[in-house]
Protein backbone atom coordinates (compact mmCIF):
# COMPACT_ATOMS: atom_id res chain seq x y z
CA UNK A 1 0.00 0.00 0.00
CA UNK A 2 1.32 3.44 -0.82
CA UNK A 3 4.03 4.53 -3.20
CA UNK A 4 7.53 3.65 -2.77
CA UNK A 5 10.37 5.49 -4.04
CA UNK A 6 14.20 4.52 -4.22
CA UNK A 7 16.91 7.55 -4.54
CA UNK A 8 19.98 6.08 -5.60
CA UNK A 9 22.45 9.21 -5.17
CA UNK A 10 26.29 8.29 -3.35
CA UNK A 11 26.16 12.72 -1.95
CA UNK A 12 24.80 11.65 1.44
CA UNK A 13 23.80 15.11 1.86
CA UNK A 14 21.68 15.51 -1.37
CA UNK A 15 20.03 11.42 -0.69
CA UNK A 16 18.80 12.42 3.26
CA UNK A 17 17.79 16.31 1.19
CA UNK A 18 15.97 13.75 -1.61
CA UNK A 19 14.74 11.23 0.78
CA UNK A 20 13.28 14.06 3.07
CA UNK A 21 11.61 15.92 0.50
CA UNK A 22 9.99 12.73 -0.98
CA UNK A 23 8.96 11.39 2.83
CA UNK A 24 7.35 15.01 3.24
CA UNK A 25 5.01 14.54 -0.02
CA UNK A 26 3.91 11.16 1.67
CA UNK A 27 5.82 8.69 -0.33
CA UNK A 28 7.89 5.69 1.06
CA UNK A 29 11.39 6.19 0.77
CA UNK A 30 14.50 3.29 0.75
CA UNK A 31 17.88 4.59 0.20
CA UNK A 32 20.77 3.18 -2.13
CA UNK A 33 24.48 4.66 -2.58
CA UNK A 34 26.07 2.98 -5.79
CA UNK A 35 25.13 1.33 -8.74
CA UNK A 36 25.15 -2.24 -7.31
CA UNK A 37 23.23 -1.54 -4.18
CA UNK A 38 20.62 0.19 -6.40
CA UNK A 39 20.38 -3.07 -8.77
CA UNK A 40 20.38 -5.70 -6.09
CA UNK A 41 17.00 -3.42 -4.29
CA UNK A 42 15.18 -3.05 -7.90
CA UNK A 43 15.58 -6.84 -8.13
CA UNK A 44 13.59 -7.66 -5.61
CA UNK A 45 11.60 -4.98 -4.64
CA UNK A 46 9.07 -3.56 -6.64
CA UNK A 47 9.59 0.52 -6.22
CA UNK A 48 6.86 2.88 -7.77
CA UNK A 49 10.12 5.31 -9.33
CA UNK A 50 13.62 5.42 -8.85
CA UNK A 51 15.51 8.65 -8.88
CA UNK A 52 18.81 7.59 -10.15
CA UNK A 53 22.21 10.27 -10.18
CA UNK A 54 24.27 9.08 -13.31
CA UNK A 55 28.00 9.10 -11.06
CA UNK A 56 27.57 6.29 -8.89
CA UNK A 57 30.98 4.02 -7.46
CA UNK A 58 30.16 0.73 -8.55
CA UNK A 59 28.51 1.08 -11.92
CA UNK A 60 27.35 4.37 -13.06
CA UNK A 61 23.74 5.56 -13.88
CA UNK A 62 23.89 4.32 -17.46
CA UNK A 63 25.11 0.85 -16.52
CA UNK A 64 21.96 0.57 -13.68
CA UNK A 65 19.10 1.51 -16.32
CA UNK A 66 20.89 -0.54 -18.95
CA UNK A 67 21.08 -3.72 -16.39
CA UNK A 68 17.38 -2.86 -15.20
CA UNK A 69 16.17 -2.78 -18.16
CA UNK A 70 17.78 -5.79 -19.66
CA UNK A 71 16.80 -8.35 -16.85
CA UNK A 72 13.02 -6.68 -17.40
CA UNK A 73 12.74 -4.86 -14.42
CA UNK A 74 10.07 -1.92 -15.47
CA UNK A 75 10.26 0.66 -12.79
CA UNK A 76 10.31 4.50 -13.86
CA UNK A 77 13.85 6.13 -13.50
CA UNK A 78 14.27 9.31 -13.28
CA UNK A 79 17.92 10.54 -13.94
CA UNK A 80 19.53 13.04 -12.18
CA UNK A 81 22.99 14.64 -13.58
CA UNK A 82 25.04 17.47 -14.04
CA UNK A 83 25.94 16.88 -17.13
CA UNK A 84 23.65 18.68 -19.51
CA UNK A 85 24.51 18.26 -22.84
CA UNK A 86 22.29 17.08 -25.35
CA UNK A 87 23.73 14.49 -26.49
CA UNK A 88 24.08 12.62 -22.77
CA UNK A 89 20.70 13.02 -22.44
CA UNK A 90 20.23 11.16 -25.01
CA UNK A 91 22.40 8.60 -23.73
CA UNK A 92 20.16 8.53 -20.45
CA UNK A 93 17.18 8.01 -22.32
CA UNK A 94 18.37 5.37 -24.83
CA UNK A 95 20.27 3.43 -21.85
CA UNK A 96 16.10 3.15 -20.03
CA UNK A 97 15.39 5.84 -18.16
CA UNK A 98 11.88 7.89 -18.61
CA UNK A 99 13.00 11.52 -17.41
CA UNK A 100 15.71 14.00 -17.25
CA UNK A 101 16.89 16.81 -14.60
CA UNK A 102 20.13 18.25 -14.77
CA UNK A 103 21.94 19.61 -11.62
CA UNK A 104 21.41 22.01 -9.85
CA UNK A 105 17.55 21.11 -10.22
CA UNK A 106 14.81 22.92 -9.16
CA UNK A 107 12.29 20.99 -5.90
CA UNK A 108 9.50 21.87 -7.04
CA UNK A 109 10.02 20.61 -10.94
CA UNK A 110 11.84 17.13 -9.71
CA UNK A 111 8.29 16.33 -7.49
CA UNK A 112 6.07 17.49 -10.34
CA UNK A 113 8.04 15.11 -12.71
CA UNK A 114 8.01 12.39 -9.97
CA UNK A 115 4.49 12.61 -9.84
CA UNK A 116 3.75 12.81 -13.62
CA UNK A 117 6.05 9.13 -13.87
CA UNK A 118 4.13 7.69 -10.77
CA UNK A 119 0.68 8.84 -12.90
CA UNK A 120 1.75 6.92 -15.92
CA UNK A 121 2.80 4.55 -14.35
CA UNK A 122 -0.53 4.13 -12.82
CA UNK A 123 0.54 4.68 -9.24
CA UNK A 124 -2.49 5.05 -7.49
CA UNK A 125 -2.60 8.35 -5.85
CA UNK A 126 -5.40 7.43 -3.33
CA UNK A 127 -5.17 5.36 -0.15
CA UNK A 128 -9.36 3.88 1.62
CA UNK A 129 -9.35 2.55 5.17
CA UNK A 130 -12.77 2.47 5.96
CA UNK A 131 -14.50 6.14 6.11
CA UNK A 132 -11.06 7.26 5.76
CA UNK A 133 -9.72 8.62 2.39
CA UNK A 134 -5.40 9.86 2.14
CA UNK A 135 -5.00 11.52 -1.36
CA UNK A 136 -0.97 11.89 -1.75
CA UNK A 137 -0.75 13.86 -4.08
CA UNK A 138 -2.90 17.23 -2.55
CA UNK A 139 -1.79 16.22 0.64
CA UNK A 140 -5.53 15.73 1.69
CA UNK A 141 -7.63 13.68 4.01
CA UNK A 142 -11.59 13.27 3.44
CA UNK A 143 -13.52 11.56 6.36
CA UNK A 144 -16.96 9.96 5.25
CA UNK A 145 -16.47 12.28 1.95
CA UNK A 146 -15.89 15.92 3.75
CA UNK A 147 -11.96 17.01 4.62
CA UNK A 148 -10.03 16.81 7.66
CA UNK A 149 -8.24 20.03 8.67
CA UNK A 150 -4.68 18.86 9.60
CA UNK A 151 -1.47 19.93 10.06
CA UNK A 152 1.80 18.97 7.57
CA UNK A 153 3.00 16.51 10.71
CA UNK A 154 -0.51 15.10 11.37
CA UNK A 155 -1.05 14.02 7.46
CA UNK A 156 2.41 12.48 7.67
CA UNK A 157 1.33 11.00 10.51
CA UNK A 158 -1.92 9.23 9.82
CA UNK A 159 -0.44 8.69 5.72
CA UNK A 160 2.63 6.33 7.41
CA UNK A 161 -0.10 4.70 9.76
CA UNK A 162 -2.16 3.99 6.74
CA UNK A 163 0.41 2.45 4.99
CA UNK A 164 1.06 0.31 7.01
CA UNK A 165 -2.31 -0.48 7.88
CA UNK A 166 -2.79 -3.60 9.88
CA UNK A 167 0.77 -3.96 11.44
CA UNK A 168 1.59 -2.31 15.24
CA UNK A 169 4.09 0.39 14.16
CA UNK A 170 6.94 1.23 16.80
CA UNK A 171 6.85 4.68 18.45
CA UNK A 172 11.14 4.61 17.07
CA UNK A 173 10.08 3.86 13.56
CA UNK A 174 7.53 6.91 13.88
CA UNK A 175 10.19 9.11 15.11
CA UNK A 176 12.07 7.85 12.49
CA UNK A 177 10.21 7.99 9.23
CA UNK A 178 7.89 10.59 10.22
CA UNK A 179 9.94 12.95 12.38
CA UNK A 180 13.32 11.68 10.80
CA UNK A 181 14.90 11.87 14.43
CA UNK A 182 16.06 9.16 16.57
CA UNK A 183 14.20 7.38 19.42
CA UNK A 184 13.83 9.67 22.94
CA UNK A 185 11.76 7.69 25.26
CA UNK A 186 11.24 11.38 26.98
CA UNK A 187 9.16 12.95 24.42
CA UNK A 188 5.34 13.09 24.09
CA UNK A 189 5.56 14.18 20.42
CA UNK A 190 3.76 11.28 18.79
CA UNK A 191 1.17 10.79 21.89
CA UNK A 192 0.20 14.42 20.92
CA UNK A 193 -0.50 14.26 17.62
CA UNK A 194 -2.26 10.56 17.72
CA UNK A 195 -4.56 12.17 20.40
CA UNK A 196 -5.01 15.13 17.95
CA UNK A 197 -6.01 13.05 15.03
CA UNK A 198 -8.43 11.27 17.31
CA UNK A 199 -9.64 14.04 18.38
CA UNK A 200 -10.38 14.98 14.22
CA UNK A 201 -11.58 11.58 13.49
CA UNK A 202 -14.55 12.08 15.97
CA UNK A 203 -16.77 8.98 15.79
CA UNK A 204 -14.03 7.01 13.51
CA UNK A 205 -11.12 7.28 16.32
CA UNK A 206 -10.71 3.61 16.55
CA UNK A 207 -9.09 3.35 13.41
CA UNK A 208 -5.79 4.31 14.95
CA UNK A 209 -4.86 1.39 18.24
CA UNK A 210 -2.72 1.67 20.56
CA UNK A 211 -0.75 -1.58 20.97
CA UNK A 212 0.33 -1.67 24.28
CA UNK A 213 3.96 -1.92 25.28
CA UNK A 214 4.84 -1.10 21.09
CA UNK A 215 3.09 1.88 19.49
CA UNK A 216 -0.45 1.98 17.15
CA UNK A 217 -1.99 0.34 14.23
CA UNK A 218 -4.45 1.42 12.34
CA UNK A 219 -6.96 -0.62 11.02
CA UNK A 220 -9.09 -0.76 7.86
CA UNK A 221 -12.63 -1.17 9.92
CA UNK A 222 -13.79 0.09 13.04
Amino acid sequence: MGVKILVVEDNQKVARFLARAFAEEGYTVDQASDGAQALAQVGKIAYDLMILDWMLPTLDGLAVCRAARSHGVAVPILMLTARGEVAERILGLDAGADDYLTKPFDLGELLARARALIRRAGGDGRLRLGALTLEREERRALLEGKKLELTGKEFSLLLYLARNAGRAVTRMELLAKVWETSFDPDSNVIEVHVRNLRDKLGAHSGLIETVRGVGYRMVATE
